[in-house]
């Protein structure tokens, strides 16, 4: 792919706590590189350009380590919790032609029909690809579905070349009917009641209280 990033990487020899905070106050990330039955080797990233590189899932790059090339895929960024900085990334090795196994993300497109709720069971599959051509996520039409339709892993649609791996029996998206205003406040007086919370009454049910008391005191008489 054209639009592939190249990371100029240097190979690091100092390792710790210390060292990453280091590394990172310079602007770089600690990361390290391993597959194919090689060694693991420790690597200091750019920041700025790998930030860039992982905003996307699975991503490919093309690491310059001291002046030699290698295709690596991003396997694990880890993240400040806080700070909106990479603390470390794990790259694979990887070789044009050979297909990885990796998740991508399931995205719905399109208005299922009136009054239903559409809910994304699964957020992403396993499948098999070309390393060098990942899918970034799979697209799940729901465009006018009805309520009680279920779509299946075996029903998505793949680009070529990709493979399934999940379960095909695997419940990816399912639409069902929405409950009315009614039914929400039912089940939830219900909920109440069976910890036993007394609901407060509204100005329009205690007003009305008076008034079905007298009723019903004259039916007596």
């Amino acid at each position: 792919m054209s639009d592939r990033a190249t990371l100029v990487t240097q190979e690091r020899t100092e390792f710790g706590k210390g060292a990453a905070r280091r590394i990172r106050r310079a602007d770089k990330i600690p990361a390290v590189l391993y597959g194919h039955g090689t060694d693991p080797v420790h690597l200091t990233l750019p920041g700025h350009d790998t930030m860039m590189a992982t905003k996307v899932a699975n991503a490919v790059v093309e690491l310059d380590i001291d002046g030699k090339k290698q295709l690596a895929l991003v396997k694990d960024v880890q993240r400040d919790p806080i700070k909106p900085i990479i603390e470390h990334v794990d790259l694979v090795v990887i070789r044009r032609g050979e297909k990885v196994q990796v998740d991508i993300a399931v995205h719905t497109t399109g208005e299922a029909a009136p009054e239903t709720v559409v809910t994304v069971d699964a957020q992403t599959v396993l499948v098999s690809a070309d390393a060098t051509k990942i899918p970034e996520s799979v697209e799940v039409s729901v465009e006018g579905i009805e309520a009680g339709t279920q779509i299946l892993a075996a029903q998505l649609d793949l680009p070529s070349g990709v493979e399934l791996l999940t379960d095909p029996e695997t419940l990816i998206v399912n639409i069902t009917q929405a409950q009315s205003q009614e039914a929400l406040e039912s089940e939830l007086a219900e909920a109440e009641a069976e910890v036993g919370i007394e609901r407060e009454e509204s100005d329009e049910e205690a007003a009305q209280a008076p008034a079905e008391a007298a009723a019903e005191s004259s039916d007596q008489e």
